[in-house]
């Protein structure tokens, strides 16, 4: 984990955005060029404010379009409920999507993500609960691990996800307490006994399905209350003391009503495997799911340790890794296969194309968006298929190479096809890629060479072999010599709203962002 000090070029610029925001444009990254590393690292973490979904549908009858609905009520009427909360679902889908869309370069979308996947909650009945948890998530993203897990115990989502709920003195429920263990904390170890897994035991978790009773949640779908809340009621809670495993020292949970909960997970966070948990977890998904001998006996270590000194803030280690000597290493550069959202936002943002209609038009597009990566890409923001989030993410040893199959990879052609050529399509628009806005944007369009250069650095992590380059440059030349290239887009910059002259560019464009985002390369990271 040496800082690192070699150059700081185009490749390293491009690669720590590739990494950290979804798609970044040719000025964004010769901007990170210009910046640095350490300022360009130190604006990368940060989490900008950010507005609330708005209510686009007539279904919502509650607010108006163009208002946000998160802490409105909903209708009386048990049908015009449910109505009311699909297109409240729908307009959260939006809000997810057009935040990816923002064109930022900074780590806000990419680290909500990380922790959605985390802990794998799902939409539960009341949409107001999921902006809630997502909120919490995004305000959290950089900050303590240990307070952010505490929160999210208590989160109404998932109170709801795993039965925290109806978690009672007469009927423990060990589903949350058993997650917080195994996925969320301190990890599963090696399976040592019956019901020991060398970090906690069965015991610990009904242990723990006893400290966790007593929180009820009130307000879902009401027609009175304005959100969703959590409240602790001691009746409904186990007095008794509880004893954790020798893996926590033996150590007794005395009752302490609505705060034993997070009694108990100062106890968890008192074993530094904790850190050496999560700080895995942020490796694999920022730089590699190869867990060498180095990288457990070097790397990991250092993280955790950085985390633990920090007393669990999470800004520092990631300032740590993406400072680093390793993170820049060659050999980790296109070790990740992207994403739904990598691959579908890798273009949108590194092309500067949003959409650009009414409102409603641009809400629905944004919809389409949504439920396309969820239905044909494998990629539902708001339902992952399990507790343990994505199987891309941890499932061991496929990891990121799961986001491709014979199904996935011809959906995202399909997409790349949709966008490049009429662009991609709801009931009354279609939004496609700004080829003339991209074009424009790369550092001298007007040379051809310079041009397929810039499309390379923009969406390959490696540098190509000099034979594709050349292929590349001749679709977009048309096997024409570069000066009637240069020609050509000298004529347009003249006269740039004619056709005749915009047109045949667009053409040319559109044929090699064809290619290039079908090409191996650009599945990777």
């Amino acid at each position: 984990m040496t800082p690192y000090t070699g150059p700081w070029t185009k490749t390293e610029a491009a690669h720590l955005l590739r990494r950290t925001v979804f798609g970044a444009s040719n000025q964004q990254i010769l901007d990170v060029v210009s910046n640095g590393m350490q300022n360009t690292v130190s604006s990368i973490l940060q989490i900008p404010a950010i507005n609330p979904p708005l209510a686009y549908l007539p279904e919502e009858t509650i607010v108006a379009p163009g208002s946000t609905w998160v802490n409105s009520v909903y209708p009386s009427d048990n049908e015009a409920k449910q109505a009311c909360d699909v297109a409240r679902r729908k307009s959260l889908s939006v809000w997810i999507n057009q935040n990816m869309n923002v064109g930022s370069t900074n780590i806000a979308e990419k680290m909500v993500l990380f922790w959605q996947n985390h802990f794998g909650v799902i939409h539960a009945s009341d949409s107001r609960t999921m902006y809630k948890y997502l909120m919490l998530l995004r305000q959290n993203a950089l900050g303590n691990f240990k307070q952010l897990i505490k929160d999210v115990t208590i989160e109404p989502s998932m109170l709801l996800f795993l039965n925290g709920s109806s978690n009672t003195v007469n009927s423990p429920n060990e589903n949350y307490a058993r997650e917080l263990l195994e996925l969320f904390s301190i990890g599963k170890g090696t399976q040592i006994a019956t019901g020991d897994y060398s970090t906690y035991t069965e015991d610990d978790v009904a242990a723990g399905a006893k400290i966790l009773t007593g929180f009820n949640i009130t307000g879902l779908k009401s027609d009175t209350l304005t959100e969703v809340t959590t409240s602790f009621n001691p009746l409904s809670h186990d007095n008794s003391s509880k004893q954790l495993s020798y893996h926590f020292n033996n150590q007794i949970i005395n009752a302490n009503g609505e705060q034993e909960y997070e009694d108990f997970i100062d106890v968890i966070f008192s074993d530094n495997q904790v850190a050496t948990h999560i700080c895995k977890k942020l490796y694999i998904y920022f730089v590699s799911s190869d867990l060498s001998p180095t990288v457990l006996s070097d790397i990991i270590p250092s993280l955790a340790a950085t985390l633990i000194s920090n007393n669990y803030e999470i800004l520092p280690v990631l300032n740590q890794l993406f400072t680093s000597e390793h993170f820049y290493d060659i050999t980790v550069r296109g070790a990740i296969i992207r994403s739904p959202y990598e691959m579908v936002y890798g273009i949108l943002n590194a092309t500067g194309s949003t959409p650009n209609f009414d409102f409603t038009s641009n809400s629905e597009s944004y919809l389409d968006m949504f439920n396309y990566l969820s239905n044909n890409l494998g990629q539902d923001y708001q339902n992952p298929p399990s507790v343990s989030g994505w199987s891309s993410y941890y499932q061991s040893p496929s990891f990121s190479k799961l986001w491709i199959n014979s199904f996935y990879i011809k959906k995202r052609f399909d997409f790349v096809d949709s966008m490049v050529n009429v662009g991609f399509s709801n009931s009354t628009t279609f939004f496609n890629i700004n080829l003339l806005g991209f074009l424009d944007g790369l550092s001298v369009p007007n040379d051809p060479s310079i041009v397929i250069d810039d499309i390379c650095e923009v969406f390959f992590p490696k540098e190509i072999s000099a034979t594709d380059k050349l292929y590349l440059k001749g679709i977009l030349t048309n096997g024409l010599p570069d000066f009637e290239w240069t020609d050509q887009y000298t004529e347009y910059i003249i006269d740039a709203s004619n056709p005749v002259v915009a047109d045949p560019l667009k053409l040319r464009i559109r044929l090699v962002l064809k290619t290039v985002l079908k090409m191996p390369q650009y599945q990777t990271i």
